[in-house]
């Protein structure tokens, strides 16, 4: 089996209580220069390429950029992390409403030439109606995956298709489509979540992974016996883990030991989950703490015992249970596609 992938999520407001990374940079004494002319010495940005370089140099398979509406923009901080990056997969984050389908499918197709086709697209579809209105988005409740269904299939049409034409609820295409450079390209893979019928349906029919919050155990079991065989599954949990159980405080999530919380995720990954999206405050420390400690122990070996699992997570909405169905997207299982997309985000030297 292969090494269960960790993707790292970076803060685009702020790292920890005291948002490093989102408040302006102090300025420099009288008596000190910048020798950077024309642009400040250090940036925000930089802040977040220092995570992404510990997620990277720390053997992470990737990044993952959330949307938020009132933090910096997550396409623009994928493709600044992914050009700064060699090996991560970048997983950015947005809503339908934020532009047309064909806008989100050229400005990707030029991210994927930026960084040799790192992207990935996590489509943000259960958004506040409130926090929708504030970025001009109207459309609520059922219509909202119908419209993430159009905005997929007409986004995957022009990035493999010329001469496009397409008539829709939400959206008009006369004559579209890539040629030249843009074209040919890998598509990003799609990470798509929710629980609703029309979550569901909406995966069946588009995505490549679907994320689920950890949550108790028959609550998550019924969940996942609702996914299309096509469709990988993928757990999303904060994690609080440190080296002896006495440093541990009560904080919910997949919390316990090193080897505690990497036995959680290696039973996971038994039953078919192979990608995890963990977080942890201050994001940089737990992104090297992650490294250094949890990731070694992830390495290919035996499986694992169910018995052996440890009871220390904690529900809170993104938080463990014991137990999730059998592989899906796997072997046994229907492909998604003719010839499996590649997963990004390992060095070249791994092996899965």
């Amino acid at each position: 089996m292969s090494e269960p992938r960790i993707i790292w999520t970076i803060p685009t407001r702020g790292d920890g209580p005291t948002g490093r990374g989102w408040n302006p940079t102090p300025a420099l004494p009288g008596f000190l220069r910048d020798g950077r002319a024309g642009a400040p010495a250090f940036t925000p940005f930089d802040y977040l390429h220092r995570i992404s370089r510990a997620a990277e140099l720390g053997g992470l398979a990737g990044v993952y950029v959330p949307y938020d509406p009132h933090g910096e923009e997550s396409l623009v901080v994928s493709g600044s992390l992914g050009r700064d990056s060699r090996f991560l997969e970048v997983v950015a984050g947005f809503p339908a409403g934020i532009a047309t389908p064909v806008y989100a499918a050229k400005l990707s197709a030029t991210l994927q030439r930026a960084f040799g086709g790192r992207l990935a697209w996590r489509l943000e579809v259960d958004l506040d109606e409130r926090v929708q209105r504030t970025q001009g988005d109207f459309v609520t409740g059922p219509d909202r995956y119908a419209r993430a269904a159009e905005f997929l299939t007409v986004a995957k049409a022009v990035w493999h298709g010329r001469d496009v034409d397409f008539t829709g609820r939400f959206y008009e295409v006369v004559k579209g489509g890539f040629d030249g450079p843009l074209a040919g390209l890998p598509f990003p893979t799609v990470y798509l979540s929710g629980t609703s019928d029309e979550a569901f349906a909406l995966s069946a029919e588009h995505a490549d992974v679907h994320v689920f919050d950890l949550a108790p155990d028959d609550e998550l079991d019924r969940h996942l016996a609702r996914l299309d065989d096509r469709v990988r599954p993928a757990l999303q949990a904060t994690v609080h883990t440190r080296e002896d159980e006495v440093e541990l405080s009560g904080a919910a999530g997949l919390r316990g030991t090193y080897e505690q919380v990497a036995a959680r995720i290696l039973a996971y990954r038994d039953r078919g989950v192979d990608s995890f999206f963990l977080s942890a405050d201050p994001r940089l420390e737990e992104a090297l703490r992650i490294a250094q400690h949890v990731r070694p122990l992830l390495v290919v070996r035996p499986r694992t015992s169910t018995a052996s699992r440890p009871a220390h997570d904690v529900p809170d909405g993104t938080a463990g249970n014991d137990q999730v169905h059998p592989v899906r997207g796997r072997p046994g299982g229907t492909a998604r596609h003719a010839v499996d997309p590649p997963i990004h985000g390992r060095r070249p030297e791994s092996h899965h």
